[in-house]
């Protein structure tokens, strides 16, 4: 394998150089440079090229999983295992969880709380029937920046999404409203959200009267409640954020947004899914 690796990276640094980093001899590199490949082998190195290919237009997010699923939709057929052992053999990470947390639910409150309608029932028979929503932080050299969404949980489509330097209400009030010009949903949609003061406010729920929406909250203090949403959070933490430092909040607008927009709702593949993105689930007919 140290062989192969100096074949695949020898346009880009010395052969002495590799072979003395891998401490293996340049006359040995050479004399398997002349043996013929198996068949085996060039199959792995043209699967190879694929597996790059779709790892790096992941952003370096995808495992075997989802690259085994783009795969299968470009007409090629292999097992999982097999692309885990390129991934690895070729050293492909899909980047990893850096974790840290800031309070953005003010549940201290005297207002009026919703029932948990929900109940952690996380599925939809059809797109706009269920949607759920909370708020997040993205930090910035210039301070925080909170990000509230919609999510729809058919097709775990991100369908509002307002950025803003402070958490009060009107952040909140603009996701929905974003989420309700761009779905115009049904009358009985079942909203949920946590109890935080911001949706329990008499703005949002006039909001939520006004659309016809049912209301329905977390119990206090429980994060799975409302578990899709805090994934996505994580999912986009982990792809994006926690690998970049942005020195504005313009910067991270615009990062966040093309996330979003044009990877999250559009290429990602979810597990939930099927490994299909949102927008390609939400294309799909409707199981009767």
């Amino acid at each position: 394998m140290k062989y192969q690796f100096i074949e695949e990276h020898r346009d880009q640094y010395p052969v002495r150089l590799m072979c003395q980093v891998l401490e293996v001899a340049r006359s040995g590199y050479y004399q398997w440079r002349k043996q013929p490949l198996s068949k085996r082998k060039m199959a792995d190195l043209l699967l190879l090229r694929h597996i790059q290919d779709i790892f790096t237009e992941s952003r370096e997010t995808y495992g075997s999983y989802r690259i085994q699923a783009e795969l299968a939709e470009q007409g090629i057929r292999c097992g999982r295992k097999r692309v885990a052992r390129l991934m690895q053999t070729y050293q492909m990470r899909p980047k990893t969880v850096r974790r840290f947390r800031v309070i953005t639910t003010d549940s201290n409150h005297k207002l009026p709380i919703a029932s948990n309608r929900l109940n952690q029932e996380f599925t939809a028979d059809q797109p706009d029937k269920i949607w759920l929503t909370d708020i997040t932080y993205i930090p910035t050299a210039e301070g925080w920046l909170y990000l509230a969404v919609v999510l729809d949980l058919y097709s775990r489509r991100i369908v509002g999404w307002p950025l803003s330097d402070s958490l009060h209400r009107q952040l909140v009030i603009e996701a929905l409203k974003m989420a309700i010009t761009t779905r115009q949903p049904p009358p009985g949609l079942l909203h949920h959200s946590d109890r935080g003061s911001q949706y329990a406010s008499d703005d949002y729920q006039a909001l939520l009267t006004q659309a016809r929406m049912v209301a329905s909250m977390s119990r206090k203090g429980n994060c799975y409640d409302n578990a899709p949403v805090e994934s996505f959070f994580a999912t986009l933490k982990t792809e994006l954020v926690y690998h970049q430092q942005y020195v504005t909040r313009a910067e991270a607008r615009l990062d966040i947004f093309e996330y979003i927009e044009v990877f999250y709702n559009r290429f990602r593949r979810h597990s939930a899914l099927g490994y299909k993105s949102p927008v390609t689930y939400e294309a799909l007919p409707l199981v009767a």
